[in-house]
C-alpha cells in the first residue's frame, strides 16, 4: 500500500455524503486598483484527500484576507479515492462556506484510487481493480468538474488559467505503473495552442496541474517524485519556451516554508534563458519534508496550506499561507518578462 492509500484509510471508513446545500459564492471578482494598475488576486489549493474539516477552514480563511477572490483552482486529490460519494462531500462542503465562484479543478492521482476497493469499507488491492473501470474513473471526475475533458480553460478577473491532467491511469495499461501521468498528443496540441495564444497577447498563464515536475520545487529531487511523467521532457520543453508561464502543482504535501517553494525552471534548448516560475500548492491534508535518507517526514502538528497570487501589470506576487493559524508564512514577487 502507498502513501497516498494510507492516508486515505488511516480514518477508517468513510460516511455517505448528506444532501449539498446551496453554495454561497463570495462577491464577484473584479480588478482591484493599486498605485493607479489592475491588480487580480485568486487562490490555489490542493490535496483535500477527505480532510473536509480543513477544507473548509481553508475556504473561511481564504473569504477573509481575499473577499474578491477572483477564483480557486484545486491542482488535484480532491477526493481521497476518487468515489461519486467522497465528491459530494467535498461539494457539501464548498457550500457550507463562502467561496469564489471561479473554479478550476485538476484531477489527481486519487481520483483513481476506486479500484484499490471491493466496496467504499473493504480494501482489497490483491483483486484490483475489483471490477472497476477506468472509464467510470473520468467520468465522475468530468459530472464533478462539469466538463468532458481533463484539460480546460478558464480565466480568474482577467487572467487565463490552464488546468492539466493525465488521460490515463497508468496501471490499466501498464502493470509495472502506477500513477504516472500521460498526456495525449491532443492534449500537448491545445497546451501550445493557449501558450502560443496569450504569449502574442503578451498576458501571464497561470497552469494548474496535479503533479510536480522533475527539478522543480520541493521534493522533486527526491526519489518518490522523480518519475511522475512519461513524458516530462515534452512537457518542459513546452512551458519552458513562455517566461510568463507559472506552473502550480501539488501532489507532494511539501512544506510551504521550505526555501524552494518557489523556483525558476530553465530548459536548455527553448532559447528562454530566464526560465519559467514553478510553485509548490503545500496541501490541505498532511504536510512532508525531507526525511535525509531520500525519503520523507510527516510535519508534526496540524498543517494546512495553500496560496494567494496577486497579478499586478508588471509583476506577478505569491503569497504561502497557513490556513490553520491563519498567517502569512513568506511571499515571492516575480517581474513579468513583457
Amino acid at each position: 500500500m502507498d502513501r497516498r492509500t494510507l492516508l486515505a484509510t488511516s480514518g477508517g471508513a468513510l460516511a455517505t455524503a448528506a444532501v449539498v446545500p446551496q453554495a454561497h459564492a463570495l462577491p464577484g471578482a473584479r480588478a482591484e486598483r493599486s498605485g493607479g494598475r489592475d491588480v487580480v488576486r485568486f487562490n490555489v489549493i490542493s490535496d483535500i484527500q477527505g480532510d473536509l474539516r480543513d477544507f473548509g477552514r481553508a475556504l473561511d480563511d481564504i473569504a477573509a484576507i481575499n473577499p474578491r477572490s477572483a477564483g480557486l483552482a484545486v491542482a488535484g486529490d480532491i477526493t481521497p479515492r476518487g468515489y461519486d460519494f467522497e465528491y459530494a462531500q467535498v461539494r457539501a462542503e464548498l457550500g457550507r462556506h463562502p467561496h469564489p465562484r471561479d473554479l478550476a479543478w485538476a484531477i489527481g492521482n486519487h481520483e483513481f484510487y476506486v479500484p484499490k476497493w471491493r466496496d467504499p469499507d473493504t480494501l482489497a488491492q490483491d483483486t484490483w481493480p475489483n471490477g472497476t473501470t477506468e472509464e467510470s474513473l473520468f467520468r465522475s471526475f468530468y459530472r464533478f468538474a462539469g466538463r468532458g475533458t481533463v484539460h480546460a480553460e478558464t480565466s480568474f478577473g482577467s487572467v487565463p488559467v490552464l488546468t492539466l491532467g493525465t488521460e490515463r491511469y497508468a496501471h490499466y495499461h501498464n502493470a509495472k505503473l502506477w500513477d504516472e501521468v500521460w498526456l495525449s498528443d491532443a492534449q500537448f496540441a491545445w497546451l501550445e495552442d493557449r501558450l502560443r495564444y496569450w504569449s502574442r497577447r503578451r498576458r501571464p498563464v497561470m497552469v494548474v496541474t496535479h503533479h510536480p515536475l522533475p527539478n522543480t520545487v520541493s521534493g522533486t529531487r527526491n526519489k518518490l517524485y522523480a518519475s511522475d511523467y512519461l513524458q516530462a521532457d515534452r512537457l518542459l520543453n513546452l512551458l519552458g519556451r513562455h517566461p510568463d508561464v507559472f506552473l502550480f502543482s501539488g501532489h507532494t504535501h511539501w512544506d510551504l516554508d521550505l526555501s524552494d517553494w518557489v523556483v525558476r525552471r530553465v530548459v536548455p534548448g527553448t532559447a528562454n534563458l530566464s526560465g519559467f516560475t514553478v510553485v509548490n500548492t503545500g496541501a490541505i491534508q498532511t504536510g512532508y519534508r525531507d526525511d535525509g535518507k531520500g525519503g520523507e517526514v510527516a510535519v508534526e502538528g496540524s498543517f494546512n496550506q495553500g496560496l494567494q497570487v496577486e497579478v499586478h501589470r508588471d509583476s506577478v506576487v505569491i503569497k504561502a499561507r497557513d490556513f490553520g493559524r491563519r498567517a502569512w508564512l513568506k511571499q515571492i514577487t516575480v517581474p513579468l518578462a513583457r
